[in-house]
């Protein structure tokens, strides 16, 4: 067989492999949403003189909507008819029909609505509504570790008495998904035997996953070491997750209080991906979690994870589109699994714009962005780093001065998915988004589920 044939064959074999590779994301994506039909119609089964009780979260990484399953199974053991739903797609003419509302809302930031409230906020929440024959409860969840504490959940529950709604009881507010509250909550509902997983939402508990390797990514860096990890089941098969999801890792000193990091490979990789930045507090000691993955666990060794789907940040719509994919430090983890999804799946309208300290340090997975690069899965690559030059240089500033380029992506249908710090990063590529776009066009962009976040 000549040159030219064993290139045919290859092409062949790529293409029937690719579309293998798209059968099974479609089938897999078709089996889910029938079963979620399914759970949310026997759910929503109730007395047909009262309308059914809405249970609505606001989420970010998808905590708020585990907890709204859960709510919304219990209340219909207890003979109530549900309807889940996302708050952005709450309007008004659904509220005001409704006699009874659940709220799970989680908190983004300094106070913030979630990504998957930030339409309601702005288009319901900010003009009065009349609501006085409805009857509402609300959890609002949040970290002390910000001053405004649960700020979105109270800031709900305001709008919700100034249009007349009535309390079933006082707002609940959680700190961390502590178990406490949270067990509070749920006997507000009935038993919490009610709240397991129905065969039809199958759920992920903790099991034990083995470190395979870590790699230290970023030596000589000025910043703290960042290592990639890889890990595999102790026992049976891999599970299944989507790129854009999340891994969550226990630590024994602090059970309750799992940490989320997103996973940086695909399933087709064979083994689950992590980057992981090694903090270490004031006093010298490590951080729980990462100190555990970085250095305290050797290879071989095991450590509880469980895989948490973050729909909201998954490609689901955008398959298509071209991506703009916006990050800096070991945010690159959620938009290197896109990246090896898109180049997988052959989309080559990719826009790569990231930031780290130092070219020579802490270029983060180098080699395999040089080759989607070379390979022309990037369309285009802007690598920011901020301490190559006097002034301190960051991706808020090169989208600025790109401005045009980013609104013709735009035009042409692309998503925006970003990844990394709230505080500095995220914050700064949202001014700078508004800024180019303008507000009507963002708010446009996150209603559609072309601008999605995971940012920590």
């Amino acid at each position: 067989m000549n040159e030219a044939a064993w290139r045919a064959l290859g092409a062949s074999s790529s293409v029937i492999a690719y579309g293998a590779l798209c059968t099974a994301i479609y089938m897999r994506e078709r089996r889910r949403k029938a079963a979620a039909l399914r759970a949310a119609a026997a759910l929503s089964a109730g007395s047909r003189d009262e309308p059914p009780t809405l249970v609505v979260f606001a989420s970010q990484t998808g905590q708020a909507e585990t907890i709204a399953w859960q709510t919304a199974r219990q209340l219909r053991a207890a003979g109530t008819g549900v309807r889940v739903m996302e708050m952005n797609t709450l309007d008004v003419a659904t509220l005001v029909a409704a006699r009874k509302a659940v709220f799970i809302a989680s908190t983004y930031g300094e106070g913030d609505a979630p990504d998957g409230a930030s339409v309601f906020c702005e288009q319901v929440m900010g003009s009065p509504q009349p609501l006085g024959s409805l009857r509402y409860a609300v959890l609002a969840l949040g970290d002390r570790q910000y001053a405004n504490f649960c700020g979105f959940g109270r800031a709900l529950d305001e709008w919700l008495q100034a249009a007349g709604a009535e309390r079933e009881f006082e707002r609940l507010e959680v700190d961390n998904s502590d178990p406490a509250a949270l067990a509070v909550w749920q006997a507000r509902w009935g038993s919490s035997a009610d709240a397991a997983p129905s065969a039809e939402e199958p759920g992920s508990a903790f099991a034990q996953w083995r470190l395979t390797s870590r790699e230290l990514l970023n030596p000589g860096s000025a910043g703290a070491p960042v290592f990639h990890l890889g890990l595999v089941p102790q026992a049976g098969p891999m599970p299944q997750w989507a790129s854009g999801d999340l891994a969550q890792v226990a630590v024994a000193s602090d059970p309750s209080h799992p940490r989320d990091y997103s996973i940086s490979s695909l399933h087709s990789d064979g083994e689950l991906q992590l980057l992981v930045r090694q903090e270490q507090h004031p006093d010298g000691t490590l951080g729980a979690a990462s100190g555990l993955l970085t250095s305290t666990l050797a290879v071989g060794d095991s450590v509880a994870v469980r895989l948490r789907p973050h729909r909201g940040f998954r490609l689901d719509g955008n398959d298509a589109r071209p991506l703009i994919l916006i990050g800096n430090g070991t945010g690159l983890a959620g938009l290197r699994a896109h990246l090896r999804a898109r180049a997988a799946a052959g989309q080559h309208e990719n826009w790569l714009v990231f930031g780290e300290r130092q070219q020579a340090h802490d270029f983060l997975y180098r080699a395999e962005i040089d080759a989607w690069q070379a390979q022309g899965v990037l369309r285009r690559l802007d690598m920011v780093f901020s301490r190559d030059q006097p002034e301190r240089f960051y991706v808020q500033h090169r989208l600025l001065q790109l401005a045009d380029t980013l609104l013709q992506w735009l035009k042409d249908g692309a998503a925006i998915y970003v990844c990394g710090s709230l505080r500095g990063m995220a914050s700064g590529v949202d001014a700078a988004l508004r800024q180019i776009a303008g507000e009507d066009l963002v708010s446009e962009l996150s209603a559609s589920g072309r601008y999605r976040r995971d940012v920590y």
